[in-house]
């Protein structure tokens, strides 16, 4: 019962023992309680150390319990005391917090200005989108181009989509088509595990740049889309995320529900990753070009091609384009 003022189960029970009977000694505790003589010298010193007990004056060289309303208000008192000095301390630490971080602000290439905050390297980036998450409420936008992710990021990310989820938080994650490559398995799983959980998981042939959006309010995208290592922007400014919202929308309606994912079975017409592969092609740009556009390996590129010729009964690419065109497919 007295435990939250410091006094465990067997000192509490010698301090009624000795209220009910203040003449009797370590013996007839032991006896009375079924203790042995430690644990009830042990008892009686933590009972003193609470002062709960004082020395008797009728019987030198013996203890005596206090008053339970005295020894009581002692305790409180004492632990009053314990709480005005602990808050001293965490407003003493607050202060120093407060002054460090504006020491760390001067340093920082990361301090938030006018809504906008530099994330530079990896680890930065990772505890902003940490933070980002905590503080999510219902939903979550993502693009992911490039086709395979990389372990590292993907690893990062479980974590926090998983909590997410679980907290009902609604994910729409849209993921270049390159995620079927036969490079990617990794990333399909992530996908399709993401899914498994309620996220919502749509495939494209080509993606806008990387971007995620937190609760429609806050958005983070890379510095550069060439080299997403070297840092993220962070903003809050209500113009530049609702035009990455916009963006976003327009790009999940045309997308396609990683549950429809194509079964191996050789469509009648052109799917749109095909159809974008051979609009790419048309227009000049070689196997490796358009693989990075798509987010795909070039062994993918020429792997799709090789299947469209033999689909249409091409001898060659040009061949494959003029049939192509006849059927209306472009």
């Amino acid at each position: 019962m007295l435990e939250l003022l410091g006094l465990d189960a067997t000192a509490e029970a010698v301090y009624r023992e000795m209220l009910a009977d203040p003449e009797g000694g370590v013996a007839e505790l032991c006896e009375r309680l079924s203790l042995p003589e430690a644990a009830v010298r042990a008892a009686l010193d933590q009972l003193a150390d609470l002062t709960l007990l004082r020395s008797s004056r009728e019987r030198p060289g013996s203890l005596r319990p206090v008053s339970p309303e005295r020894g009581l208000e002692i305790l409180l008192r004492r632990q009053e005391e314990e709480l005005a000095r602990r808050q001293q301390e965490v407003a003493a630490s607050k202060a120093a917090v407060a002054r460090a971080l504006g020491e760390y602000a001067k340093v920082r290439a990361d301090t938030p200005v006018g809504g906008r905050e530099r994330l530079l390297g990896l680890d930065a980036i990772q505890d902003k989108l940490e933070e980002l998450t905590t503080r999510l409420t219902s939903e979550v936008l993502a693009v992911m181009p490039g086709g395979a992710q990389s372990a590292a990021s993907l690893a990062a990310s479980r974590p926090l989509d998983e909590d997410a989820l679980r907290r009902g938080v609604r994910l729409r994650t849209i993921y270049q088509d390159g995620i079927h490559d036969a490079d990617a398995p990794e990333t399909l799983d992530y996908a399709r595990w993401m899914a498994g959980l309620g996220g919502e998981v749509r495939t494209a042939p080509v993606l806008p740049p990387r971007m995620l959006v937190f609760d429609r309010s806050t958005a983070v995208v890379p510095i550069d889309p060439e080299n997403t290592r070297a840092g993220a922007l962070c903003t809050s400014e209500p113009g530049i995320v609702a035009s990455l919202v916009a963006l976003f929308e327009q790009t999940w309606e045309t997308a396609v529900p990683i549950a429809d994912d194509r079964d191996g079975v050789a469509p009648l017409t052109l799917t749109t990753g095909e159809r974008e592969l051979l609009r790419l092609l048309s227009t000049g740009l070689t196997d490796d070009a358009a693989a990075k556009r798509l987010g795909i390996s070039v062994r993918t590129v020429r792997r799709q091609m090789a299947a469209l010729m033999e689909r249409l009964d091409a001898a060659s690419r040009f061949e494959a384009g003029l049939k192509t065109a006849r059927r209306g497919w472009l």
